[in-house]
């Protein structure tokens, strides 16, 4: 039987993908590291509260087979650049390395669409930059999500992604071929195709775009 580990939990694909890995026949435990625990009961679940700038020092109470980073935000709700790569980078960096240390072989990771280490544009070159260090690291399969705008009610109020929800949700319908490349996508829908990936049980390193996000879901 799978195990799994997953940060970001209470956000809008991580918390969708608790569920996910509790109702999968596949996974016998799903242990999350959370600074406030989720309002989730079940057998399976095993929450652990921890100082995401400590993370190195974590003791995990079982070695999970497969990890999920579903951590992430956004300029505006961090305050700052430096706040936002904390996050975005250090924080993801900080759990694959755990993980690693601890023997988990599995890896996967919720990136964004234009993710490049090259970039001009901050976010993304973060979103690039930590694609490649958690590459370094040595993960038997390794999983990298690039979705496009994400559709879902967040916890916290974002009015920049609510105008553009409002603007591309209609569009996204009509979006074909090379198009649903961009298309919105649904929090669940990421989440769902993270759980179809993960048991495939497949090796080697795999960049899953938008429109293939859709495909694997759907399958």
């Amino acid at each position: 039987m799978k195990t799994a580990i997953i940060v970001g939990a209470s956000g809008l694909i991580g918390n969708q993908l608790v569920q996910n890995l509790i109702d999968s026949n596949e996974y016998s435990k799903v242990l999350v590291l959370v600074r406030n625990e989720l309002p989730i009961q079940s057998n399976k679940l095993v929450q652990l509260k921890v100082n995401f700038n400590e993370l190195s020092n974590t003791e995990l109470p079982f070695i999970p087979t497969d990890a999920f980073c579903c951590l992430g935000t956004t300029i505006r709700t961090a305050g700052s650049q430096e706040a936002f790569k904390m996050v975005d980078y250090e924080y993801c960096v900080s759990f694959a390395q755990l993980v690693k240390v601890k023997g988990t072989t599995n890896f996967y990771i919720v990136s964004a669409l234009g993710a490049n280490a090259q970039s001009a544009v901050f976010y993304n070159k973060v979103k690039g930059e930590v694609e490649n260090k958690i590459a370094s690291i040595g993960f038997e399969s390794y999983y990298i999500f690039r979705p496009s705008l994400l559709l879902g009610n967040r916890k916290e109020f974002r009015i920049g992604e609510k105008i553009m929800q409002f603007i591309f949700a209609p569009l996204s319908k009509i979006m074909v071929g090379s198009f649903k490349k961009y298309a919105a996508i649904e929090s669940k829908t990421v989440a769902l195709a993270m759980l179809k990936s993960s048991l495939q049980n497949k090796r080697g390193r795999f960049t899953i775009e938008n429109s293939q996000i859709f495909a694997i879901a759907k399958s």
